[in-house]
């Protein structure tokens, strides 16, 4: 019994780690979708900000440097979106795909440029990482069953960025629901003619929104290729910008709903890895490519029939002109 409960928190340690990036991107793409701006490019920049943060980790050995370079690269490709969906009122889908296209081919040939490494940046020390953190006597409490277990195990022993991206999610809902601004970018997705009524320039809000998604973009992209990992590898994020709006979609636009969905992808993530490996009565060892394509296949199967009605604001994707 004290094997498979330790077996059950291991699994969940791993999906609260998995569902990080995940949980950041869903944030990022609220703030921006909520404005009524179409976020697609979450997997572009989040790439891009794991490249950058690489790049300048390895250069400089600071994970701190890394961080803020990673925000000003991704909030640089978040005003690029901004300037084609909201000044040009270009189509916001083909923004997106144009950008998360840009983040692919340009992440590999500065990182050949670079680094010489075939698009990957050299493996970082410890001192250019944002390392594990144990929690005060998290070793002595392991010996105590259950809550003991659960504290050195589930809750103790993760990324600094982990904690921050839990406590994120509380303080987007606050944004949202509980202050000025955030009743603004509600307003501003569902009815921007009555926000611009207001006097409120509809545009700077949406990219302040826009821009807001960039730095939780960029601290996705830093976790994945300086906490999570040691260095950036081609397309590392791996689809995980999509799952993020998937969970978003999933969650129904809201924060706390798109924090269940995210840790719910996270988990099937996380049990399909520990699956790898495993024998199956009558069927064998299960292969790996299914176990790899399971959590895209079970988000394409979850989304498609136990999401119910599923309503975005209502001038999301819709360019505003000011009537004169």
């Amino acid at each position: 019994m004290s094997d498979l409960f330790l077996m059950i928190i291991l699994t969940f340690d791993a999906a609260l780690r998995v569902s990080t990036p995940l949980i950041l991107c869903a944030m990022a793409g609220l703030f921006s979708e909520r404005s009524g701006i179409i976020d697609i490019s979450l997997e572009g920049k989040m790439l891009m900000g794991a490249f950058i943060a690489a790049a300048v980790a390895a250069v400089t050995g600071s994970a701190w440097l890394a961080l803020m370079a990673a925000i000003v690269a991704t909030m640089l490709m978040s005003a690029l979106h901004g300037f084609a969906c909201i000044t040009h009122r270009g189509n916001h889908v083909v923004s997106g795909v144009a950008i998360n296209i840009m983040a692919s081919g340009l992440t590999i040939a500065l990182g050949h440029a670079w680094f010489k490494r075939g698009g990957q940046t050299p493996s970082l020390l410890a001192d250019a990482r944002f390392m594990p953190m144990e929690f005060p006597f998290a070793e002595q409490a392991g010996n105590i069953p259950i809550i003991g277990t659960i504290y050195k195990e589930l809750l103790s022993g993760h990324n600094g960025i982990v904690y921050v991206a839990l406590g994120l999610v509380g303080l987007v809902w606050w944004i949202i629901y509980r202050t000025r601004f955030g009743l603004r970018v509600r307003a501003v997705g569902e009815n921007p003619q009555a926000v611009d009524t207001a006097g409120i320039s509809v545009s700077w809000l949406r990219y302040r929104a826009v821009l807001l998604g960039g730095v939780l973009t960029g601290i996705a992209g830093t976790y994945l290729a300086i906490a999570q990992n040691a260095g950036f590898v081609r397309e590392m994020t791996a689809g995980q910008g999509y799952i993020a709006l998937a969970a978003l979609i999933f969650g129904k636009w809201r924060p706390l709903p798109a924090l269940g969905a995210c840790l719910m992808f996270g988990l099937l993530d996380a049990v399909a890895i520990r699956l790898q490996g495993v024998e199956v009565p009558m069927i064998g060892e299960v292969p790996v490519q299914f176990i790899q394509a399971l959590p895209y296949v079970l988000t394409v199967v979850l989304l498609a029939g136990f999401i119910g009605k599923a309503t975005p604001p209502r001038a999301i994707g819709v360019p505003y002109v000011k009537e004169r």
